[in-house]
């Protein structure tokens, strides 16, 4: 599917965004809650680092650094407080054309690199393990 134009940006597709996401080591794809059958969420060794409604794809959750997350929503309208996530950790954001490619994929390996940087030593060597042998 090409990617839709707004103004002079690219909007990230959800074709974009699961290839993006599943691209990263380690990274799962599922559709873990029965009673929200419509949200894809990506994980790396079990734990969450982003997810989005399929139908709609207008936005994505993100995981985010707690000491900048109110700067970031403060510079970027399209940046919010999430529905269901703790908004300290987490934010949601809207998938409108005003925020480009590159920064969105920024935002998803800093989403991804916090999860990794919590995993235990052993999560983290079958992490590496795992990706030496694919």
């Amino acid at each position: 599917m090409p990617k839709e134009e707004n103004g002079n940006k690219d909007v990230m597709n959800i074709e974009d965004y699961r290839l993006y996401c599943l691209s990263k080591k380690g990274v799962k794809e599922s559709i873990p809650f029965p009673k929200l059958p419509n949200v894809l969420v990506f994980k790396v060794m079990g734990k969450m680092f982003t997810a989005t409604d399929i139908n709609t794809f207008e936005s994505i959750s993100i995981k985010c650094i707690p000491k900048t997350i109110e700067e970031l929503r403060a510079k970027y309208p399209a940046l919010e407080e999430p529905s269901y996530f703790s908004k300290k950790h987490w934010s949601s954001v809207i998938i409108d054309g005003s925020i480009d490619d590159k920064l969105l994929q920024e935002w998803l390996d800093i989403s991804y690199n916090l999860v990794v940087a919590n995993l235990t030593k052993k999560e983290k060597a079958k992490l590496e393990k795992n990706s030496l042998h694919p």
